[in-house]
């Protein structure tokens, strides 16, 4: 278990990718939405976007490659079939998720993602971490998604903590940018994983 600095009043995670392993399959979602839509989504390109909301996605692609499908369309397609074909495949990232156990009941926890309200919920009810955390601020709570720090600057308001004393949880470069800028010390999951720690 990694060691929280004394001062830390609060622990905001986010969640595909930190606390639930869902970046496959939402990029099974994305290739096969974007292909249905005369596009595609390289794998490479996917994992540079972790974090963004996903209307910001599209437009990305739309500007990148050309395309002209329209965000808001593609982005509820996409999150459906995430929903219909994707979601029971989800595993918990039990490092992670065994240090928001571990917390629970003695520091206030917050979940601070770019994804949406239905499929955040949905996810987290399927890695059995709904009843851990205070709130959750989703992309349809802020105007400006990661890595602007708007989401975990809500995230630290809804808790009633400072940001300076709160400490996230990331394991996308934008994520740990949005944290940093809101002026959170953060942990790159990505690293810990690697090197074996956690729960």
């Amino acid at each position: 278990m990694i060691t929280i600095e004394p001062h830390i009043k609060a622990l905001i995670f986010d969640c595909d990718g930190t606390l639930a392993d869902t970046m496959p399959m939402h990029y099974l979602a994305w290739r096969a939405t974007t292909q249905a839509n005369g596009g595609d989504f390289p794998e490479d390109v996917f994992y540079g976007t972790g974090g963004m909301p996903s209307e910001d996605i599209v437009e990305l692609l739309n500007k990148k490659y050309g395309y002209s499908m329209d965000p808001n369309q593609i982005a509820k397609d996409k999150e459906q079939m995430f929903l219909d074909c994707y979601l029971n495949q989800v595993q918990p990232i039990e490092p992670i998720l065994a240090i928001a156990k571990a917390y629970h009941g003695q520091l206030p926890l917050a979940v601070a993602t770019g994804g949406i309200p239905k499929i955040t919920t949905k996810t987290l009810q399927t890695i059995g971490a709904w009843d851990l955390f205070e709130t959750i601020v989703t992309a349809h709570d802020v105007t400006h998604g990661k890595p602007a720090p708007d989401t975990y600057l809500e995230a630290a308001r809804r808790l009633n903590v400072s940001p300076q004393l709160c400490h996230a949880f990331e394991d996308t470069d934008l994520g740990v940018q949005s944290a940093e800028k809101a002026g959170m010390t953060v942990t790159d999951v990505r690293k810990l994983l690697q090197n074996g720690q956690g729960g």
